[in-house]
């Protein structure tokens, strides 16, 4: 029988890209979600079951059978309706469940040097929850992106969203801090390689194009035919102005710690490209839809009905 993967939130963003490629290697899927209202793209080919967080024996069930637990659940920043403290009981309720569960192996998304900036609440959950899945017992491999981008993703339509609405874009300090960004598919191919091993291993992901954050925006700009003066801009300053954005899109544009995650250069890596998707060649081929909406965080986590991409 072909082997069964659980996915954590198969209808979103990494977990959409896993599931189609894990579907095209013959494997079973379930999904383990919190929006099991959200569009299927998938229908009776993967079946559906709870992020049952708050009940160890139900997750436990969900568990049973399963080759491989592939998680990519976590929140972008603290709401009143998801915190980074709830995001890490959660995911330990998730690890224990797999181990009582009997999973072979389980591969886990974390972020690029999730060990180097605990006075950042992002980077600390995932620092800690690195910690306790090495400690767990269980054959494992952490997979550290930095900034993903593809079909539903939030960083590279946004900017190419204010580039398209405001007059000027203001980056952060002086621009010069690196970023390698990965597609989506590419990062899902790289976590169902890291699936078919034995050894427990952390593992960079990033792309073949290295930019500086400056160089992103002007080639985002450039790509979707739209010039924009780019300005140098305090950090406080930039955050200030993002905030009296926040209301007209009805989401958080960036959070401080993203901006300190950045501006630190915490974001890039010299390992060898994990894909070979270009995020220039993407850009190019999406350049009339990139930016024409904006795409919310907030949104995703309320409006559980509808598809990441029209949201």
């Amino acid at each position: 029988m072909n082997p069964l993967f659980v996915i954590t939130g198969a209808f979103g963003y990494t977990g959409r890209s896993l599931t189609e490629q894990a579907l095209a290697a013959g494997a079973r899927v379930r999904t383990l979600t919190n929006s099991p209202h959200r569009p299927n793209p998938f229908g009776s080919a993967v079946e559906v079951a709870p992020l049952a967080f708050d009940d160890p024996a139900a997750l436990a069930r969900s568990l049973a059978g399963a080759e491989v637990l592939f998680n990519t659940y976590w929140v972008r920043f603290n709401h009143r309706l998801f915190t980074f403290d709830q995001a890490v009981r959660n995911t330990l309720a998730l690890f224990d469940a797999a181990k009582a569960a009997g999973v072979r192996r389980i591969v886990h998304v974390s972020i690029l040097h999730a060990d180097q900036a605990d006075d950042l609440g992002y980077y600390k959950g995932k620092h800690a929850l690195e910690t306790a899945l090495r400690s767990l017992g269980v054959s494992h491999a952490i997979v550290r992106p930095g900034v993903l981008f593809g079909r539903g993703d939030i960083l590279v339509n946004n900017i190419a969203w204010v580039l398209r609405h405001l007059p000027i874009f203001g980056v952060f300090g002086d621009g010069r801090y690196r970023l390698r960004p990965l597609h989506v598919d590419d990062m899902a191919t790289l976590m169902l390689d890291w699936a078919r091993r034995t050894d427990n291993c952390t593992v960079d992901a990033v792309g073949p194009e290295a930019f500086a954050y400056r160089d992103l925006v002007r080639t985002i700009g450039e790509i979707i035919g739209v010039r924009r003066t780019i300005v140098s801009t305090p950090s406080a300053l930039g955050y200030a102005v993002s905030k009296l954005v926040n209301p007209f899109v009805g989401d958080v544009v960036i959070t401080w710690e993203e901006i300190l995650g950045l501006t630190r250069g915490i974001l890039d890596s010299a390992a060898p490209a994990a894909g070979s998707r270009k995020l220039t060649d993407w850009a190019r081929e999406h350049a009339a839809t990139l930016g024409r909406r904006y795409a919310s965080e907030v949104a995703r986590r309320v409006r559980r009905d509808v598809a990441y991409e029209s949201l």
